[in-house]
């Protein structure tokens, strides 16, 4: 039975990570909709609407809320707390922060509003990136992995990946 609910668990966080990939691409696209002249404007906006509340009710949500199911799930059924999966909890909880930011986001600009420029978006669609990197490599290498060089090569990555951020925003505008 353990290996079926892990299977769903992974399952789960699988499509979870893809609507959040996703959803926060359909806020970048909306986003920048809102830029453009009328009719343009309304016609873009009206279809990533859909788009996102299709998206974000019917697959992330409900991926969140089963990943949320069958973690716990799989940790009962394993009997053990090893000291990796302390450290892991603790991005998973980050993870289901970040999450909850983009519900924020998803009800702002059902409203309209749009706080965030698409640039300051793909900055923020990246950290999902980040906890999917840190979960992965601590459940893959757990104790085989030193501190240090987990936490030095996580800050490796996000400098990385930042700095691909800026060539491609530099690519973008032309420059």
């Amino acid at each position: 039975m353990y290996s079926y609910i892990k299977a769903l668990h992974i399952i789960f966080i699988v499509t979870w990570f893809s609507g959040m990939f996703y959803i926060v691409r359909l806020f970048i696209y909306n986003t920048e909709a809102n830029e453009k002249p009328e009719p343009e404007r309304s016609i873009l906006q009206q279809q990533f609407n859909i788009m996102i509340k299709r998206l974000w009710f019917g697959i992330t949500w409900p991926s969140a809320v089963l990943t949320l199911i069958f973690g716990p799930w799989v940790w009962y059924l394993l009997g053990v707390t090893p000291s990796w999966l302390v450290v892991k909890l603790g991005f998973v909880v980050g993870l289901y922060a970040y999450f909850f930011t983009l519900h924020a986001i998803y009800k702002q600009q059902a409203k309209g509003i749009f706080k965030y420029s698409s640039q300051k978006l793909r900055i923020w669609n990246e950290v999902a990136t980040i906890f999917l990197v840190a979960i992965v490599m601590l459940v893959v290498v757990k104790q085989a992995m030193s501190w240090a060089w987990g936490l030095g090569g996580l800050v490796c990555f996000v400098v990385l990946l930042m700095s691909a951020i800026k060539i491609y925003k530099k690519l973008r505008s032309g420059k």
